[in-house]
């Protein structure tokens, strides 16, 4: 229906001489293909390959658009987080998942995911920025920082949520690049704005973020595993045990790291007994993260020292 509505206004755009008209028709089109309800098409879609498929036609299609119409803070939120999507699901995540025969391709892969990821993030920096004239150095000023902060609202969390999720995963594939390991505690202070507007952003997302968060960064900062099992449990709660992304976080994030094999293992068989079908909105991203806690269980043996080698190895 949305594509139908695109190329129905769209036609209209291309024909009319006055550049207000275009204008508003090119809103029309913006509003209809960011909307609400339209990232469920694909999150509630059961076929991982389809929407891989799909989405690089998806980020062009806004991309075109934003350059037509470069003010429009939907298609700067859906946009850039389509990249960042994308670069997760899509490109990072099955590119951990290959044989360690494979190692080129793998580099391959995460270097192509880190760019993917900071193109999102720049988009999404350049929509804050739009809202917030000097946004980008206001934030990273210590002197500044809170007085953008401040200004933030709850409509601005989305924007937040996928900056901060961008950047700080473009930075755990290079952790030698120290342009972005600088932003960090500038990171912290953004992410942590965005849990005081709105908690339950997208249910249980924040939540989700925050195990991981916690858990992976040191204290220096920001790193408190302590308060990484709270965000667990709390996303536990919200999400009443249909999201898969908080015993993944926990496996990949506090298990191995304390070499707790057992835990390790308790959290990924939970993920596996999650039904898909029982949060239709949720669908996709419980398919994907199923197949990776199958794969980790499989190569378990090459995050807990103590396990034996394969034969085939």
């Amino acid at each position: 229906m949305k594509m139908k509505v695109f190329c129905i206004i769209l036609t209209i755009c291309l024909t009319l001489p006055s550049c207000s008209i275009q204008k508003l028709a090119m809103n029309m089109i913006s509003d209809a293909l960011t909307g609400e309800g339209g990232a469920e098409v694909f999150t509630s879609d059961p076929d991982p390959q389809l929407v891989g498929d799909a989405i690089p036609f998806a980020i062009k299609m806004y991309e075109a658009l934003l350059s037509q119409n470069p003010g429009h803070q939907g298609l700067m939120l859906t946009t850039g987080s389509l990249f960042v999507m994308y670069a997760n699901a899509f490109i990072q995540g099955p590119a951990e998942m290959l044989s360690h025969n494979d190692w080129q391709a793998r580099e391959a892969a995460l270097m192509r995911a880190k760019q993917m990821y900071l193109r999102g993030y720049n988009i999404l920096y350049d929509a804050l920025e739009a809202k917030y004239r000097g946004f980008r150095h206001g934030i990273a000023n210590e002197d500044t920082s809170q007085s953008f902060l401040n200004k933030l609202k709850k409509e601005d969390v989305g924007l937040l949520y996928w900056a901060v999720a961008g950047g700080l995963s473009a930075y755990s594939i290079d952790i030698m690049d120290f342009e972005l390991s600088a932003r960090i505690l500038e990171w912290n202070k953004m992410i942590h704005r965005a849990y005081e507007l709105n908690p339950d952003f997208d249910g249980w997302a924040l939540d989700e973020f925050f195990i991981i968060f916690y858990a992976s960064l040191p204290d220096t900062l920001g790193g408190d595993p302590e308060r990484a099992l709270v965000h667990f449990q709390r996303a536990l709660e919200k999400s009443k045990g249909t999201s898969t992304g908080a015993y993944l976080s926990y496996a990949q994030n506090i298990s191995i790291p304390a070499q707790d094999y057992d835990n390790f293992e308790y959290n990924l068989k939970k993920a596996l007994d999650i039904n898909p079908d029982e949060n239709t909105s949720t669908r996709l991203v419980n398919i994907i993260n199923q197949r990776k806690a199958r794969w980790l269980l499989d190569n378990a043996w090459q995050f807990f020292s103590f396990l034996p080698i394969p034969d085939d190895y």
